[in-house]
């Protein structure tokens, strides 16, 4: 037991003590870290914000009339726009209120009287 803790204290004993110049090494060893954080910013985050925008501009071009896509599928026609949903005609007499962030996307925008597909 006693010559495996001599042991351990002179391998303490021989590493090399901290020197004030050794910050170049420090900062190379934090590189590999800082260009994985860069490529997964341009591959992941960068290109989920851009999509992000895209999404919130077609929900601020919305309007009455235009024939939209919710996120459980459901094909409806907006009929009135409130301020964090859209009331969604499917049928006749069937009108649903959808949050905002639940249309996924426009099948045919209405301008004017008629409609564009």
């Amino acid at each position: 037991m006693s010559a495996l803790l001599d042991s351990s204290l002179l391998f303490l004993a021989q590493t090399a003590p901290a020197e004030g110049g050794r910050s170049g090494a420090s900062l190379m060893s934090f590189l590999p870290f800082i260009l994985i954080f860069v490529a997964m910013y341009f591959l992941m985050i960068a290109p989920q914000r851009k999509k992000q925008k895209q999404h919130q501009q077609m929900l601020a071009s919305l309007d009455a009339g235009d024939e939209v896509i919710t996120a459980g599928g459901i094909y409806g026609h907006i009929t009135a726009k409130k301020d964090d949903r859209f009331v969604i005609r499917i049928s006749d007499n069937t009108k649903i209120e959808v949050g905002k962030g639940y249309i996924t996307s426009v099948v045919a925008k209405k301008s004017g009287g008629e409609e564009k597909k």
